[in-house]
């Protein structure tokens, strides 16, 4: 049986480059899955907590052409989103919930593919031996380390422990999407090539993403509410939450930040009405960076959740990381990023017949 994905030549050097494409690529997207804040408080290995109920350890989740997609690879991809929604919705609601749902139907309708295209790569790998080497692999683990975990190994340790997922699992995961990443590149190789004007365009437009995001530091205003104020016995975490949401009510309303933020705020901050300056992103909770460096300058968000309480908080200077120049492997990713966008209509067609082609069986999560 002949693959769909005849073996080019050029497959070999793409698998070899595809820890940057996808390591560039995934810092480029807006949020298969938003990031991506909770308060303003050091780095804390501890997430809010999933959804109550039994757990399973290794449950199904989708089977493809007879090979399992687990809930623990889905609830470790989950975990950054729902962190972070967890923190921008402290009261969950409706909204809470349709954007968690949206995210776990992204996450598996992208498992779901992967593991489509990657039953072609079986067939490939089988003839010809074509593969991604280990050191790219950890490469591209570092890099998502750093990303999304603000560089903090032991958080990244303690979410695939919570996942029930071990270092060898979440390895394979990466090395899978590199693949399929290629694998894609591959099939479309024969699209127009990228114009010069169209190279820069993109560059332009996703160059911020690219970022050393380790070097950013940020300066902003914050009120701090603990769930449990010691200064106010009958305070409770719904009081607090409802005085943190008035706040920001005053605040929307031209209220003086300082002066609030001396009176309410429960932080070593607040009696210079919350003021805090040049603090380096990886002095912050993954979920609160991802919030606030998303933000622009003198804009309100919150009341942000996190487990030690409610957080107010305006950026007032933002100090990105250097953006790398638009040459060697950067310019490479981004003219296979144009190349994709060429043939998104054609790619979407492709996975399209072969969805129909699979097997699928995907469970009620």
């Amino acid at each position: 049986m002949n693959s769909p994905f005849p073996l080019s030549l050029g497959l070999v050097a793409i698998l070899a480059q595809a820890g940057l494409i996808h390591a560039q690529e995934a810092a480029a997207q807006d949020s298969d899955v938003p990031a991506q804040e909770a308060p303003v408080q050091p780095r804390q290995p501890q997430r809010p907590p999933m959804p109550k109920g039994p757990i399973e350890v290794n449950g199904i989740a989708a089977k493809v052409n007879g090979k399992v997609i687990t809930k623990n690879e889905i609830s470790f991809m989950l975990a950054p989103v729902y962190s972070q929604l967890v923190s921008q919705f402290p009261r969950r609601g409706s909204e809470f919930e349709r954007q968690v749902k949206q995210a776990r139907d992204n996450i598996v309708q992208e498992l779901v593919d992967r593991q489509i295209i990657l039953s072609e790569f079986a067939l490939i790998q089988k003839d010809k031996g074509a593969g991604i080497k280990d050191q790219i692999v950890d490469e591209e683990v570092k890099r998502q380390i750093r990303e999304l975990f603000n560089g903090d190994e032991a958080k990244f340790q303690l979410e695939l422990k919570r996942s029930h997922l071990t270092m060898d699992g979440y390895r394979k995961m990466t090395k899978d999407k590199m693949i399929v990443q290629a694998m894609r590149a591959n099939q479309f190789a024969d699209a127009p090539p990228p114009l010069p004007n169209e190279i820069r365009e993109e560059y332009d437009s996703i160059k911020l993403t690219l970022r050393d995001t380790t070097k950013d530091r940020i300066s902003f205003k914050k009120i701090f509410l603990p769930r449990m104020d010691p200064q106010n016995a009958s305070a409770t975490p719904d009081s607090q939450l409802t005085l943190a949401e008035g706040l920001a009510k005053q605040l929307s309303q031209g209220g003086d930040f300082a002066a609030l933020a001396k009176v309410h705020s429960r932080d070593a901050f607040a009696a210079e009405g919350g003021a805090q300056l040049n603090v380096p992103r990886t002095d912050l909770s993954p979920e609160f960076a991802a919030s606030i460096f998303d933000a622009k300058p003198g804009q309100l968000l919150g009341p942000l959740a996190d487990p030690n309480g409610f957080t107010l908080v305006i950026p007032t200077k933002i100090d990105y990381g250097p953006v790398p120049a638009l040459e060697g492997k950067v310019s490479e990713m981004i003219q296979e990023r144009v190349r994709r966008k060429k043939t998104s209509a054609q790619y979407e067609r492709w996975i399209i017949s072969r969805r129909k082609r699979a097997m699928i069986d995907i469970r009620p999560l």
